[in-house]
């Protein structure tokens, strides 16, 4: 996924659906991809954020390498107050996506597509966007982590 926001990685990393342990999630489980869920940039920075305002609209853009038959993309948001000095868990995230685009076992129709939805108000300081593209005849889903400044 590629957007405004900071990406902590160029291209998702793909798991298992439902498989990538709490603190692994920005990673989607993958050793080689495991500075994605620190809680800082390689460089000991923290990772570079975006400003947005809750309640606007915002497009998301995916760019992929394949496409594969979809059930859905959905994008989470840490809930207010979460810890952001560990590695991102489940318990961090608001349990109900803020934007689900369903695609009922479809191909997306090229190789970038674009999804608009109302970015969640009620939120200050900095949070992270987790975006997951489900595959409908696998058992893989692709992770993406956005860090933002509500």
């Amino acid at each position: 996924m590629t957007s405004s926001t900071s990406r902590r990685a160029s291209r998702a990393p793909r798991a298992s659906r439902g498989r990538s342990a709490d603190g692994q999630i920005c990673n989607a489980g993958i050793s080689r991809f495991a500075q994605l869920s620190a809680p800082k940039a390689p460089s000991g920075a923290a990772w570079p954020t975006t400003k947005v305002t809750g309640g606007q609209s915002y497009t998301f853009r995916w760019q992929f390498t394949a496409i594969h038959a979809t059930t859905d993309f959905k994008y989470y948001v840490t809930k207010a107050g979460w810890n952001q000095n560990h590695n991102l868990a489940r318990s961090d995230l608001n349990t109900t996506p803020f934007l689900t685009v369903p695609y009922n076992g479809q191909r997306p129709s090229s190789s970038t597509i674009s999804h608009t939805g109302t970015l969640p108000s009620g939120l200050s300081g900095h949070h992270v966007i987790v975006a997951v593209w489900t595959i409908s005849d696998t058992a893989n889903a692709f992770y993406s982590c956005s860090d933002v400044t509500f």
